[in-house]
């Protein structure tokens, strides 16, 4: 008896269902919820932005008031109380010459700069490109400086001066603001140098140029992000210095700069706020100004030294 065979249907497993569409409330869940530590970071960075503008502030509108309304109102200013005859009478004032300041004080930056890199920079550069345990003990005494206030320094610094005949002299401050930049200078020198390849050496070696041409004309066109950062910090560390030309220039010297003509200017009239906030604002200003078209080039300079290239 012959037996048929029929084919066999494949089974066909049931579809999944569709998945729900992705709505509203979906998206919602995906996005992170900030934690406590996040609110409590932004918290933190608020108050201290706040402590640090709010000075800043009362010094701004109050250089424009007259002096009943900054005793009554320090924080408050409005269109009955703005006069600009202040900071007219600031400016003219003839016991702070401002725009003489400002020049005096620019000087000394552009000597403290000059002299500081040109020192600095072949310090870095031996120390950077040494390989020896003395080229780090070199590197660390220098560091070692920036753990010493220059207030400790400064009297025994005023007698050296004085022995050398450079106390109130414009010299002598040079060189004790050079001296006090050279251990953030160098540090952060060496630091960018050790990213630099040692293949530009080697380079400038097979054309026939010593160490001194090879640094000078090789390696030093392309530390320019360290510089600019040196530049900035060194600036702003000499224009808000106010102890340092005060005991060194001394007022017998007839030399101000722009902190120490603000405290000849304001120093004897110290309750007169109508002339006190005028002339800080115009003593700060530059300054202020300077770091803000600038910061970019500090961060720029930090990063280029903490990275490898």
């Amino acid at each position: 008896m012959a037996t048929t065979t029929h084919p066999t249907t494949p089974v066909t497993p049931p579809a999944a269902p569709p998945a729900p569409a992705a709505g509203p409330t979906s998206r919602a869940r995906r996005r992170r919820v900030p934690g406590v530590g996040t609110v409590l970071k932004w918290v933190v960075l608020g108050l201290v932005a706040l402590v640090m503008v709010v000075p800043l502030y009362i010094m701004v509108i109050n250089a424009f008031k007259p002096q009943d309304a900054i005793i009554s109102s320090p924080l408050a200013i409005g269109p009955d109380t703005f006069s600009l005859e202040y900071l007219r009478a600031a400016l003219t004032s003839e016991k702070f010459n401002v725009v003489r300041a400002y020049g005096v004080t620019l000087l000394f930056v552009a000597l403290v700069n000059v002299c500081g890199i040109a020192l600095a920079a072949p310090v870095a550069y031996v120390i950077a490109r040494g390989r020896s345990k003395w080229h780090l003990g070199l590197l660390l005494l220098f560091v070692s400086g920036l753990f010493i206030p220059g207030q400790v320094t400064l009297i025994p610094v005023v007698f050296v001066l004085r022995v050398l005949g450079l106390i109130n002299t414009i010299p002598g401050f040079i060189l004790f603001e050079t001296a006090a930049t050279l251990p953030v200078t160098i540090f952060l020198f060496a630091a960018y140098l050790r990213t630099v390849p040692r293949d530009i050496d080697e380079a400038a070696a097979l054309d026939g140029a010593g160490k001194i041409r090879a640094f000078w004309s090789c390696i030093f066109p392309i530390m320019k992000p360290v510089v600019a950062t040196i530049v900035v910090l060194n600036s702003i560390s000499v224009w808000n210095d106010f102890v340092s030309p005060q005991i060194i220039l001394g007022p017998s010297s007839g030399i101000y700069t722009v902190t120490t003509g603000v405290y000849a200017a304001v120093g004897e009239f110290s309750t007169d706020y109508t002339t006190v906030f005028p002339t800080l604002l115009l003593a700060v200003s530059p300054a202020i100004l300077f770091f803000v078209l600038m910061q970019r080039h500090i961060i720029g300079g930090l990063v280029a030294g903490a990275t490898k290239g």
